[in-house]
């Protein structure tokens, strides 16, 4: 059995899963809220003991004892880390490692600690002779350090390591066929910020962390309609961004200028992340955008950003025709993307 524990800043999340012949088979799933409930979320009030608090209020919940998990797989946020394809001069696997390591450190929020990296050779660059593509992960040992006592107090012994944007794209690939040409988007909107995912089949892999995310779109809402923090996040829920339509005007007209920023500046923010994408690999045929996260099902969310940007917009939802998948009770399924994308992480390291 692999654990995928998705620690995030409002949720934690959880998937087991067991590898099979022909695949995975989802054992269990579920999520519990870190701050106090029917509060107002304020993520700068959010620390480690809130988190471990959480994890252990979870584990309880789905009735799992942490010290008798095996096979945790966890993940560090694409905030605090950096997910690059680098394309560079074939040379021997020490000079490599050290060419990495330089490389890293421009990507990455340094915070007084070494970088800490892992990497994998894709293949000979198609376009430059004698070149190289490579996969780059790392973060600082400062965040990784603080990562592994957060799952020590927890009662968790610490395995393997992810960063989301890799566990996305795995539970992306375990559920679709990438196409053969063109490339997709994987939009997945947490509560503080949105990671940003571009890839397709011989495509260079790209992703951004995009500072906007669901507790943006209820404190909008919060300050507009002057209603407390937890009435906003209901209204999110039930009407999605419908509710900043500006009250002068009929349902179905634009949204007010002063009213639209938050809904404004994500597709923007978007639009923006694809056009450099298209700059420097020239591809611009993206397929689909596919939403995935705690705020992916907010109702109007995929219409808006399809008709912005004229490209076909679904939720992705991560059990999809997956074995177990049907026996689980869970609502907004969407939010389980890293979670199971982790799982599946232990599975492919067996």
């Amino acid at each position: 059995m692999y654990l995928g524990l998705d620690i995030g800043r409002q949720f934690v999340k959880m998937v087991t899963v067991n590898k099979t012949k022909d695949g995975y088979k989802v054992l269990d799933a579920g999520q519990r809220l870190v701050p106090e409930p029917n509060r107002a979320f304020d993520p700068d009030k959010v620390d480690r003991y809130h988190w471990v608090m959480a994890v252990k209020e979870l584990l309880r919940q789905q009735g799992m004892n942490p010290r008798r998990v095996k096979s945790v797989i966890s993940g560090i946020s694409g905030a605090s880390a950096s997910v690059k394809q680098i394309t560079t001069m074939e040379m021997p696997a020490d000079e490599l490692a050290s060419a990495m390591t330089f490389e890293a450190r421009k990507h990455i929020p340094m915070d007084g600690t070494d970088a800490v990296i892992d990497y994998q050779i894709f293949g000979s660059n198609e376009r430059e002779v004698d070149k190289i593509d490579v996969g780059l992960v790392a973060c600082t040992k400062g965040v990784l350090s603080s990562h592994m006592d957060l799952l020590k107090e927890c009662g968790l012994k610490p395995g393997i390591v992810d960063v989301d944007p890799i566990a996305i794209t795995n539970a992306f690939t375990c559920i679709k066929d990438m196409p053969e040409d063109g490339s997709v988007v994987i939009l997945d909107i947490g509560s503080i910020s949105s990671t940003l995912i571009v890839w397709g089949q011989g495509q260079q892999y790209f992703t951004r962390d995009l500072p906007i995310g669901g507790h943006n779109f209820v404190k909008e809402i919060s300050a507009a309609k002057d209603i407390p923090y937890t009435e906003a996040q209901d209204l999110l829920n039930s009407e999605g961004f419908s509710t900043l339509l500006d009250s002068s005007s009929s349902e179905g007209e634009k949204l007010s200028v002063t009213e639209r920023s938050v809904y404004d500046n994500l597709v923007e923010d978007i639009r923006r992340s694809l056009r450099f994408y298209a700059k420097q690999t020239g591809q611009s045929f993206f397929l689909k955008i596919f939403l995935t996260g705690g705020a992916a099902e907010t109702p109007g969310l995929t219409d808006l950003i399809s008709s912005k940007l004229s490209i076909e917009c679904a939720v992705f939802d991560p059990f999809d025709g997956l074995p177990g998948a049907d026996e689980l009770t869970i609502t907004n399924s969407s939010q389980y993307t890293v979670a199971l994308g982790l799982a599946v992480r232990g599975g492919l390291e067996s």
